[in-house]
């Protein structure tokens, strides 16, 4: 998966945007304000996603391109390596929807009625 399939993916959410809080070359995917997923076009392509801790575990033990998060709360978030590695598109897809239905259930009502 390269970065313009994983960037359009991504923003394929309801609600998502993103923006550069950190620097100009990581990008923080968010519904409202909450983060979902970080990336940038940094080679290898990888992408930070909030996964479930007992999920998360699991991963990290059957695909070497899933590790702990990449200086994020290594419970709550996954470094997934989507280009040349173990972790194919359709599996980088699920864990992207995975993150933000985590973030998404996290939300008010209003603010998922918000989002439309």
């Amino acid at each position: 998966m390269n970065f313009e399939a994983l960037d359009n993916y991504i923003l394929s959410k309801k609600g998502a945007t993103f923006d550069y809080p950190f620097d100009d070359k990581v990008r923080v995917y968010r519904i409202d304000k909450k983060m979902f997923a970080l990336a940038s076009e940094d080679r290898p392509i990888s992408v930070n996603l909030k996964c479930n801790p007992i999920y998360a575990l699991e991963l990290r033990s059957i695909y070497k391109g899933i590790i702990a998060g990449y200086h994020m709360n290594k419970k709550h978030w996954n470094t997934v390596t989507v280009e040349d590695n173990d972790v194919d598109e359709e599996l980088a897809k699920e864990l992207i929807d995975h993150s933000y239905e985590l973030v998404y259930k996290s939300l008010t009502k209003k603010q998922r009625e918000a989002l439309g």
